[in-house]
């Protein structure tokens, strides 16, 4: 099987899961789906991530392996990315509000000629 073939074969795997996920998700109460909101769009970030990139075949035929490798990778993700997600998100507030901050300085530069 060429590599294109397994990485497409995964996809289609892991596409698979996640519309299973979407319709169990959609058979709950509108705020038991909330609280699993980010976990769908970090899973759709996932699939993205597999759709515009390409594994080797030995890791391809590893994930290839598991019933629900989209799950498994998720889980991977969210171990370490917690902290992370955090600092990323101190980091957009503290990179905008400095934005603002420049943004009023030139303007009262300008107000001031």
């Amino acid at each position: 099987m060429t590599n294109v073939m397994l990485n497409t074969q995964l996809y289609q795997k892991m596409y698979a899961e996640q519309e299973q996920y979407k319709a169990y998700l959609l058979t709950l109460p509108p705020a038991q789906i909330l609280d699993h909101a980010s976990e769908y769009i970090c899973r759709e970030n996932i699939l993205m991530a597999m759709e515009n990139n390409d594994l080797n075949n030995a890791r391809a035929k590893a994930l290839l392996k598991s019933s629900t490798p989209l799950a498994d990778v998720y889980n991977k993700y969210a171990s370490w990315e917690h902290g992370r997600q955090q600092e990323k998100i101190w980091n957009a507030v503290e990179a905008r509000s400095c934005e603002v901050l420049r943004a009023e300085f030139a303007a009262a530069q300008r107000s001031e000629r």
